[in-house]
């Protein structure tokens, strides 16, 4: 099976504590890496779950608030000392090239890749990164300032050759691309042979939505409608709701209520504050909305 997998790199809020590290994740599809917001402690955690430094060539950026943005100075100049040489692409609001211009001019005058800086609007449903493997999407989301989430979806494979089948009827090879794409196979006496007796249909592409920071927001359950995977900021628990409302932030409770609502398959919340010592509390709330909630953890790893 093809890899598509979510690695928690860090699950806490803005205050640092010894139990959980500053928000950021690097999804991997097929090997190649894309990594959303980049807290402190990220390039750590990066050694800490072996995930090459060498594979990453997208950072998303959430928003500008420093816990999910304050290690990307630092792991600019690691990639840098590692030798990197080709170009990086950090998808954001445009205050994050802002907040990194005069940062990049004073540290790394000697960079020896390019950096390009994707300006994204926060307050819009749009496209904003593709390539052969995975079309993603850009949420808005409701914080304090302007936030977006971001929903990985997976490229459509291409259907599965019948070997057996085409042995059968002594199909080319040069043929087979366009039957894996879905045409049908004229014989050389003129018999059309469908293609669906010829191939087997590829696994359904998968989806991943990623929402932190954000109040509750029931704008956001159509664009994240029946995804795979999703990781909801859980920030509080219902008995300080009135501090979620305060900050622009969610408790586990709402949480799993837009996961309920939104028909995904699994949930996984974090960013959970530094006032709550243990998380039973949160999982319980959640598990009472939508069973089975996961709590995210560093170190911890998602198959989507």
């Amino acid at each position: 099976m093809e890899c598509f997998e979510v690695n928690i790199l860090g699950c806490g809020s803005a205050l640092p504590t010894t139990r959980h590290l500053a928000t950021s994740q690097v999804v991997n599809l097929r090997d190649k890496l894309y990594m959303i917001d980049c807290g402190e402690a990220t390039q750590v955690q990066m050694r800490r779950m072996r995930i090459k430094f060498s594979r990453l060539n997208h950072i998303f950026i959430s928003h500008m608030h420093g816990d999910h943005c304050f290690g990307l100075p630092g792991l600019i100049s690691t990639l840098g000392m590692l030798g990197r040489n080709g170009e990086l692409v950090i998808h954001g609001p445009k205050e994050t090239e802002t907040y990194l211009r005069p940062i990049l001019n004073t540290f790394c005058r000697e960079l020896p890749y390019p950096i390009r800086f994707n300006h994204i609007a926060p307050d819009q449903h749009e496209l904003i990164w593709e390539d052969r493997s995975i079309s993603v999407y850009s949420i808005p989301l409701k914080h304090r300032l302007p936030t977006s989430g971001f929903l990985f979806v997976e490229k459509a494979k291409e259907a599965h050759i019948i070997k057996e089948m085409t042995d059968f009827y002594q199909i080319p090879i040069r043929l087979l691309p366009s039957i894996k794409r879905g045409e049908d196979y004229i014989t050389p006496e003129g018999e059309r042979i469908p293609n669906g007796r010829l191939t087997r249909p590829a696994s359904t592409p998968k989806k991943y939505a990623y929402c932190s920071d954000t109040a509750y927001y029931e704008k956001i359950i159509p664009i994240i409608e029946g995804v795979d995977l999703l990781y909801h900021e859980a920030t509080f628990a219902s008995e300080d709701a009135a501090r979620a409302k305060e900050t622009f932030h969610s408790t586990a409770r709402q949480a799993a209520e837009i996961a309920r609502k939104a028909n995904v398959k699994r949930l996984v919340i974090g960013h959970y504050s530094a006032r709550y010592e243990e998380l039973h509390t949160l999982k319980k709330e959640a598990d009472e909305i939508f069973p089975g909630t996961i709590l995210a953890d560093e170190g911890m790893t998602l198959t989507v």
